[in-house]
């Protein structure tokens, strides 16, 4: 039986610093914790249904993937286990295990940072208009799906609420400085690859994600937020990848497909969702962790942190 849907997080005693569309961020002294409710959003809102266990399945697979790439670039995670965290939220023990971890205060870049290896999403819109992506000028006659002759790089600007917008390096580099621009780049190409591969080897294509970076005062730069999670990132079965058209997904795509069935406006009120659609959505995000981890979701929690193994 799925555990109990948590929708929103009140934790007397700690400062809330922010509430996003999924995570709830609280403060602990000079660091972070971050909570990783089940709440999902479609078309820029949050919807009235949560999904059972999705919190903890972004939390544990970016833990997963922190501690496997910490040799390519370190990154906010300190830990897992809430007996590591400050003695006001060992009271919330019970709602934090599994779904939250306390991370390094940074400055995020307002630059998200996408790397593309297949043509799709927002990706394959702009490739039909214009023949490009964020600049980069792409063959011709490719078909939605389509797997791109190498990576590209298409980075976005930030929105706390509304719609990602893709932007060129140029702009890019405007916002957050060439150099700098330079370095996430690199870094971005260099975790997707190794995303790439590990996901192919669990019959898992990963098409295109996106990394968020943030500077500490003393200005290291560490890769944060979510890491590759089916909210971050689009995860297609390798067994029936056919291009041509949509791609059976891991992420919340049936959910879309469901709000278009409807002829949902999208907009407000928002809708909630039939008991099916979320048990189909939960069985998605499950699948995708079990076969990206090699193990089943962990909702006790116990004690972890970022190792830095690589080849973890």
């Amino acid at each position: 039986m799925p555990s109990h849907v948590l929708l929103d997080t009140k934790l007397d005693g700690l400062s809330l610093v922010r509430r996003g569309k999924v995570r709830d961020v609280y403060a602990a002294g000079e660091d972070l914790i971050l909570v990783a409710t089940d709440r999902i959003s479609a078309f820029d809102y949050v919807l009235g249904s949560g999904i059972p266990d999705k919190g903890r399945v972004l939390n544990q697979l970016s833990a997963f993937w922190f501690a496997r790439t910490g040799g390519i670039i370190p990154n906010h995670l300190i830990s897992t286990s809430v007996e590591d965290y400050p003695d006001s939220a060992r009271p919330f023990a019970a709602e934090l295990k599994g779904r939250s971890m306390l991370t390094r205060r940074t400055t995020p870049l307002p630059v998200e940072c996408v790397a593309r290896g297949y043509i799709s999403g927002s990706g394959w819109k702009d490739y039909q208009a214009t023949g490009e992506v964020c600049g980069i000028r792409l063959p011709k006659g490719l078909r939605e799906a389509d797997r791109l002759p190498e990576p590209i790089f298409t980075p976005a600007t930030k929105a706390d609420s509304g719609h990602d917008e893709n932007i060129c390096e140029a702009d890019a580099a405007n916002v957050i400085g060439a150099d700098l621009l330079g370095r996430v780049k690199a870094l971005t190409l260099e975790l997707y690859a190794h995303g790439v591969a590990h996901a192919e080897s669990q019959g898992i294509i990963l098409a295109d994600t996106k990394f968020e970076f943030g500077l500490t005062e003393a200005g290291e730069l560490l890769l944060i937020d979510e890491m590759m999670t089916p909210d971050s990132s689009r995860y297609w079965p390798k067994d029936t990848y056919a291009p041509g058209g949509p791609q059976p997904s891991f992420d919340k795509q049936y959910v879309r497909d469901y709000l278009e069935s409807i002829k949902w406006n999208k907009q407000p009120p928002v809708p909630s969702l039939p008991g099916d659609v979320v048990e189909r959505t939960r069985a998605k995000y499950l699948d995708a962790f079990r076969r990206l981890t090699g193990r089943e979701l962990d909702t006790t929690s116990p004690p972890a942190t970022a190792t830095g193994d690589k080849s973890a």
